[in-house]
């Protein structure tokens, strides 16, 4: 799937994506399908299928956006005070991006005791460089 071509990433595949990642459920929050782990959320559908959220730092959602501004967004009036960002999934080049995303954002919520049974999920993978910088290691996660 590349962003452009007939096949883009959908909500079906978000949600596939996110449910694969260890511990995670899936809860109606707001109306919105919202995926999180130990009851914390990393990411949620928007409520009109083509676009995600996912956990961030604030620190680094204004490179992100500058970056990639096709891809990345903030909710004005919604996201201003929470390490959040919005992701559009036609911009997405690919699943393995929408999976690497995703899993950063799980990262960022998970429990040290679930990052340390899952050392398959703290590589850097097929991250994009930008967003390498959301990965931390169980030290830095609480």
């Amino acid at each position: 799937m590349t962003a452009g071509s007939d096949a883009i990433i959908t909500a079906a595949d978000v949600r596939s994506a996110a449910l694969s990642l260890p511990d995670t459920t899936e809860k109606l929050a707001w109306g919105q399908p919202t995926f999180r782990v130990t009851g914390k959320i990393f990411a949620s559908l928007g409520d009109d299928d083509t676009a995600m959220g996912v956990k961030c730092p604030k620190e680094d959602r204004a490179e992100l956006i500058a970056t990639e501004p096709e891809k990345f967004f903030l909710k004005e009036g919604h996201d201003d005070h929470y390490a959040w960002l919005r992701v559009r999934l036609a911009a997405l080049e690919d699943a393995a991006e929408l999976a690497a995303i995703l899993t950063d954002a799980w990262r960022q919520v998970a429990p040290r005791r679930l990052l340390a049974a899952h050392p398959e999920l703290a590589g850097e993978g097929r991250v994009p460089p930008p967003l390498r910088r959301l990965t931390l290691s169980p030290a830095e996660t609480r």
